[in-house]
């Protein structure tokens, strides 16, 4: 399975993290998994809700929870940001 390198920025704790992304599963697979990933690493800054979204850093267009990675057309070095 190919995967995309992308940044994820968490606005609460100011920090950008490196992450790998499966371009065959789904994104409401990936924010579920990458809330609980980003709540521990922030040491609390961040607080994962049913509301998180993932989007575009740079545009803050929202991603489509119902498309994958390739889908969506996400390639690696994309800014991305968790809130």
């Amino acid at each position: 399975m190919d995967k995309v390198l992308v940044e994820v920025f968490i606005p609460a704790s100011e920090k950008s993290y490196d992450v790998f992304l499966p371009q065959g599963i789904l994104l409401h697979e990936i924010v579920y998994l990458l809330a609980g990933t980003m709540t521990e690493l922030s040491q609390g800054y961040y607080s994962a809700t049913p509301d998180t979204i993932l989007c575009d850093r740079k545009t803050g267009t929202i991603l489509n929870i119902n498309q994958t990675v390739e889908e969506i057309g996400l390639m690696n070095g994309a800014k991305l940001m968790l809130i």
